[in-house]
């Protein structure tokens, strides 16, 4: 068996995929908790360092979980096993399991959460939606490009779900179900600020989570009065940096000779779990008055 890396060694290669240095300034990236001397032989990979995150984790006996969400995005005074967050880390530190957090820097990074959501769309031909000052050819935030061929939004739409993990919300959609479109932008977790440069873009349909009722609703109104794009889908936050993983587990165990072994988590960390469809009813009755 090949010797297993240290801690320190994994981390050295996240850190050459994932620069801390381009995650945004609020940001909070890096080892959270861990000995750098610690060997490495099971790396889990997940979008959400949460309890059930760190079940799995210790059931299979994993040495280190990478997130992609931040356990301690705002500033603290105590990780006491009394509080939630500390108790997760107090969990992680008993059974000798390390944390580490790519966040906004795995959003902009070649083959990072853009790279990982366009592919799975088949967006080809694609750039940064926002590209970095430092490189802007690879680096940035979104990825906009083109499908191979026209479709319909409704098609795209209905692939979107087909490929994307099952989630209670689904998948929702502004825009006219029969449309063609080909250009697509897309940007993982949390995309209604940059509306702007998705225009500037000239994308067809927008592909991104969380978007909230006012600035759909003017980005859609101001479409309707010119050309009628950019169409938008949104989808659950989880579900459109889950696709991540799976490049992320394939990029670090390759850059390691295969010493260690990956598992994609197999846990759903989005926070919803029911959604009630409205009923059918004739349009007069269900609009409000």
């Amino acid at each position: 068996m090949s010797p297993a890396p240290r801690l320190a060694d994994v981390v050295r290669v996240l850190e050459d995929l994932y620069p801390p240095g381009t995650a945004e300034d609020w940001d909070a990236v890096g080892l959270v908790a861990g000995d750098p001397e610690q060997e490495v032989r099971k790396i889990l990979f997940a979008v959400d360092p949460v309890d059930s995150v760190a079940d799995e984790a210790l059931d299979w006996g994993a040495d280190l979980v990478v997130t992609h969400h931040p356990l301690l995005l705002r500033a603290v005074h105590s990780v006491a096993a009394t509080t939630f967050k500390g108790a997760l880390v107090h969990r992680l530190v008993r059974s000798g399991t390390a944390l580490y957090v790519a966040h906004t820097n795995a959003d902009a990074a070649p083959g990072g959460v853009a790279d990982a959501l366009a592919d799975l769309l088949g967006v080809v031909g694609r750039r940064p939606l926002v590209p970095s000052d430092a490189d802007p050819e690879v680096r940035g935030i979104g990825r906009v490009g083109r499908l191979e061929a026209p479709t319909t939004l409704g098609a795209f739409a209905a692939h979107v779900a087909a490929v994307l993990p099952a989630t209670a919300q689904g998948v929702r959609v502004a825009g006219d179900p029969h449309a063609q479109v080909r250009t697509v932008a897309v940007v993982g977790g949390s995309g209604d600020s940059l509306f702007d440069d998705v225009r500037a873009a000239g994308a067809d349909v927008y592909v991104t989570a969380d978007l909230r009722h006012h600035p759909a609703s003017e980005l859609r109104e101001r479409a309707e009065f010119g050309a009628g794009t950019p169409y938008l889908v949104d989808v659950a936050h989880f579900a459109s940096e889950w696709p991540w993983l799976e490049h992320a587990a394939r990029d670090v165990v390759a850059r390691l000779g295969g010493t260690v072994e990956p598992r994609v988590s197999t846990r759903s960390t989005d926070p919803w779990t029911l959604r009630i469809a409205s009923p059918e009813l004739p349009p007069t009755e269900r609009t409000p008055q």
